[in-house]
């Protein structure tokens, strides 16, 4: 087993992230980590602490790593809907297919498990949609002001429905949905919001 003072700590969380991602963490054990990580039990308790903070520093890494990116692309990109559309279309390429197909999303994923009962994780899944639904009212204004969207689109509670609807990309995506029936319910989605002569693609 690696010695904790010979192993990078940065590429085990790594790892950690990805077993807990795929499997969850309620049925991954310490010894799972250790399995995986090739890092003894001793280590992992002196370099993270216990399964729920190594589970924690896992998720808000994840967040990191992989949610943040996408909601400052989201939200910077400056399109309006066909920002939103390609955002989806890059969920929906990422969850049904290549090396993390069928994982869902880490943060979706932990809203249904029993982690959800730490207050540090319920921080940081409120946290995640509140850059989630940020991302998706700032693409929402500025489709407003290119003249995208219908009579009536309200940016503030449409950005919660699109939110919500990336949630159910994601637990779907998990139970092996299809990826054009994904993309349709999507389509559909947005197409209500435009205004008739708006596009919603993501070219």
């Amino acid at each position: 087993m690696a010695d904790v003072k010979h192993f990078d700590p940065e590429a085990v969380l790594d790892e950690v992230v990805r077993l807990f991602w795929r499997r969850g963490m309620a049925p991954t054990g310490i010894q799972d980590v250790v399995t995986a990580t090739g890092v003894s039990r001793s280590s992992l308790y002196a370099t993270f602490g216990g399964k729920r903070e190594l589970h924690r520093a896992a998720l808000e890494r994840y967040v990191e790593q992989w949610s943040a990116p996408a909601f400052r692309a989201l939200a910077e990109d400056g399109r309006g809907l066909p920002a939103i559309a390609a955002f989806f279309n890059g969920l929906i390429e990422a969850r049904c297919s290549g090396e993390y197909a069928h994982w869902g999303c880490m943060v979706v994923n932990a809203h249904a498990g029993a982690e959800n009962g730490d207050p540090h994780v319920q921080d940081v899944l409120d946290r995640h949609h509140r850059q989630l639904r940020d991302a998706m009212r700032t693409a929402l204004v500025a489709a407003a002001t290119h003249g995208q969207l219908a009579p009536g689109v309200a940016p503030a509670a449409t950005a919660e429905t699109l939110a919500l609807l990336a949630y159910g990309v994601n637990v779907r995506s998990r139970s092996r949905a299809d990826a054009s029936a994904l993309r349709s319910t999507v389509t559909t989605t947005l197409t209500t919001l435009a205004a008739p002569a708006a596009g919603v693609g993501d070219g």
